[in-house]
């Protein structure tokens, strides 16, 4: 990571609430080929979450923490916080001296952007304005949440406009929370209703929603003139009534276990 901070573009995209197995069956499936084309070998990493709920996940993701290779480790990371003892921290690990990913990024010269989703970005109160505050651009509104069946084209919609805005000599570290899987999602299943409410085949409608447009962010992100770094993950999973459970913020492996990958993206 230390070659690819300050030579390349950085995208992180968390596919709020998706779960590992739906991501999986989807991809084998031949389902979401937008996403498949860039997984190794079409298939998703299955990783361990940071957090079981949004803001719990993405403090530990921009202080370094990303969801865990699930398999013994100890694994390395991408990006760490200088800390004495970090056994996670290695040489290719791009270590920051602030208290986060995003001013470390920002400190290295990058223009720091987040499109917000859930509830966690939406600047509306103390709370939601936390995560957002992090960076030097933040965006949101109505139509990016999860209650809009647009939110996705929406939210790439600005994207596009605020990286069109950064000039092309300063790198730029793009950040985008995808609302659309998280509940309510049953109107992305054609004949689903709001009565019948949630489940896993409206999750993975919403999942196929997302892949239609997600073409478009990659797009964005990499047509800056130079390459995009991209990582794309989900930040935790929900349960639709798996063993009794119902929702996240529970210590369930459906919560837990969730889909991983980067890759490059080439400058267009």
């Amino acid at each position: 990571m230390n070659e690819v901070v300050g030579s390349h573009d950085l995208l992180l995209v968390t596919l709020d609430t998706l779960r590992h197995d739906v991501a999986a069956e989807l991809a084998a499936a031949g389902r979401i080929p937008n996403l498949a084309r860039r997984l190794p070998g079409g298939r998703w990493a299955e990783h361990h979450a940071p957090g079981s709920f949004t803001y719990a996940s993405h403090q530990a993701i921009f202080a370094g923490f990303l969801p865990t290779p699930a398999a013994p480790g100890p694994h390395r990371r991408l990006f760490a916080a200088r800390f004495a003892g970090s056994e996670t921290t290695a040489g290719g690990t791009y270590v920051f001296d602030t208290p986060d990913l995003v001013s470390g990024l920002a400190a290295a010269g990058y223009h720091t952007v987040c499109v917000g989703g859930v509830g966690f970005f939406n600047k509306q109160g103390a709370l939601g304005s936390v995560l957002p505050g992090l960076f030097r651009e933040s965006h949101w509104e109505p139509e990016f949440g999860v209650a809009s069946p647009t939110s996705f084209e929406a939210q790439v919609a600005c994207a596009e406009r605020a990286v069109d805005r950064v000039p092309r000599e300063r790198p730029l570290f793009l950040f985008v929370n995808v609302s659309a899987l998280h509940q309510p999602n049953w109107f992305h299943l054609p004949g689903a209703t709001r009565e019948a409410g949630d489940s896993r085949a409206t999750h993975a409608a919403a999942l196929e929603y997302v892949d239609r447009h997600i073409g478009r962010l990659f797009a964005a992100a990499s047509g800056r003139g130079r390459p995009c770094f991209a990582i794309v993950c989900s930040d935790h999973g929900t349960a639709y009534d798996d063993d009794g459970y119902t929702g996240h913020r529970i210590g369930h492996p459906v919560v837990w276990t969730v889909p991983y990958t980067h890759f490059f993206l080439e400058a267009r």
